[in-house]
């Protein structure tokens, strides 16, 4: 019957230690649509037309048929296919400033953790005293040497289990953050990688002008002097070429904080010995990658499980607030020698032991238990807006990355037929005017129509490509190379 008793206490006892008085955990509903938009702002109608026919590309196929593989699911190196920028983005990996300190937050926030978990577990310490003194001519001595534990919280209602577990939620949201910090990193080299790309091709385009303008003005003033041609013309020329000199400062201005943008978000500079970079209107550059269900970003993109883990710490805090309205038991136990004599420490008869158990009862604090578990309810509800909000905000920007990823595709379509279109443009004034049969200011007109189709093209090509980038990023990917 003894033995039965002890069992069945020993049993009531790794229940009750067993159980905390935390709320039970629900996640919030997202407050999102079961899928991303649909309508003609999210298919492409250039894809609709290229697809039977010629077998659209990489980006344009992807506005049609969502079946890619997740970009969550994709590891960045599988999604940027240029060599180049495969390397630019393991120089920021290795280097970058602001990944280093995320990953330093995650190592301080998991010791943390471990420093709250050792709480539940007694502490065993070693101590030894030896003292002299002499009191009115009488010298006495003593000396004490125990092993034992003090102030060992017992964990019956669950405080110190609230706290592991909230402290473990911090530290997973935190290493959520770093993972955020990362994909942003990515996306962030590979934009800046971009708009150098895109500024380097301006500043040819632009350089290319100048020489045109140039040779135009030349001419037109050898023309004028030999009385075939008016001032106006020459005035006309000279404007045009003052103004792509103008463009070719910015545009070199441009290039220059372009590079220097990137070397900063490497964290390093930029080596001279990069692979071949891919054209800049190359549309494998990166792979195809499918957005799924909304649904998924909830336990792919880190900054919602970020918030998530938050919303669980702070649900455990509740359960820690709780446990203060209960009795908290301490224990102090301590077992050795004590002698009056150093040589007789360890003798027979110099034995000594103590065990204190100690219990306080909160009966009237002014409020403050009631006023700590207002405060941890009220941060679990802050914690489920900035939860929904995480969610919300996610959606918004998938849903504007996916029109963006099919209206790019016909916008820069449209470009490229403009440039086409300007060019002929460009050479059938160029050839009137040649002829006499058309005015200067035609030609003139046809040149700054073809120069300017041809940044819009540039301009759009990079909006696309950077959009793609933005995708990739939104939906979660990146977490691995």
């Amino acid at each position: 019957m003894t033995r039965l008793k002890l069992s069945v206490c020993a049993v009531a006892f790794a229940l009750l230690a067993a159980c905390t008085l935390d709320p039970h955990y629900e996640r919030p509903a997202a407050p999102i649509p079961a899928a991303y938009p649909k309508g003609d702002a999210y298919e492409s109608t250039t894809a609709a037309r290229a697809a039977p026919d010629t077998g659209a590309t990489s980006a344009t196929s992807a506005t049609t048929a969502d079946t890619s593989a997740l970009a969550a699911d994709t590891a960045w190196r599988s999604f940027f296919r240029d060599e180049r920028l495969q390397r630019l983005i393991e120089i920021a990996l290795a280097n970058n400033r602001d990944l280093r300190v995320a990953a330093l937050n995650v190592a301080e926030y998991e010791a943390q953790y471990r420093i709250t978990r050792a709480a539940l577990a007694p502490t065993i310490a070693a101590t030894g005293s030896m003292t002299r003194e002499r009191t009115q001519g009488a010298i006495a001595s003593s000396s004490d040497v125990s092993v034992g534990t003090t102030s060992w919280e017992i964990d019956f209602f669950g405080r110190l289990r609230s706290l592991k577990r909230q402290a473990l939620e911090n530290y997973l949201a935190t290493d959520a953050s770093r993972h955020s910090t990362q994909i942003s990193l990515i996306a962030t080299v590979a934009t800046d990688y971009l708009t150098l790309l895109a500024d380097e091709r301006l500043l040819q385009l632009t350089e290319d002008t100048v020489k045109s303008d140039q040779s135009t003005y030349d001419v037109t003033r050898r023309v004028q002097e030999l009385g075939n041609a008016s001032l106006l013309d020459v005035q006309q020329a000279q404007n045009s070429l003052a103004s792509a000199k103008a463009s070719l400062a910015s545009y070199r201005r441009a290039v220059a904080q372009d590079r220097n943008n990137l070397a900063a978000v490497l964290g390093a500079p930029i080596p001279d010995d990069l692979p071949p970079a891919r054209a800049f209107d190359d549309e494998s550059m990166f792979a195809d990658i499918g957005a799924g269900a909304p649904s998924l970003l909830l336990t792919r993109r880190p900054d919602i499980v970020q918030a998530e883990h938050a919303l669980k710490a702070a649900n455990a805090n509740i359960g820690a607030a709780r446990a203060a309205f209960f009795p908290k038991i301490e224990l102090t136990a301590t077992a050795g020698a004590s002698s009056s004599a150093l040589s007789n420490l360890f003798k027979a008869g110099t034995g000594a032991w103590a065990f204190a158990p100690s219990v306080s009862v909160p009966i009237f604090d002014y409020g403050s238990n009631k006023a700590s578990l207002d405060v941890a309810k009220i941060e679990k509800q802050i914690e489920v807006a900035d939860y929904e909000s995480a969610i919300q905000t996610a959606f918004k920007e998938v849903s504007n990355a996916l029109t963006a990823r099919a209206t790019y595709v016909d916008q820069v379509q449209a470009d490229r037929e403009y440039v086409a279109s300007a060019q002929n443009y460009y050479t059938l004034a160029e050839a009137r005017y040649k002829a006499g049969t058309d005015s200067f200011l035609t030609f003139l007109d046809a040149q700054r129509t073809l120069y300017t189709a041809q940044q819009q093209l540039a301009t759009d090509i990079l909006s696309r490509q950077s959009n793609l980038v933005t995708l990739y990023k939104v939906l979660g990917g990146g977490w691995e190379g």
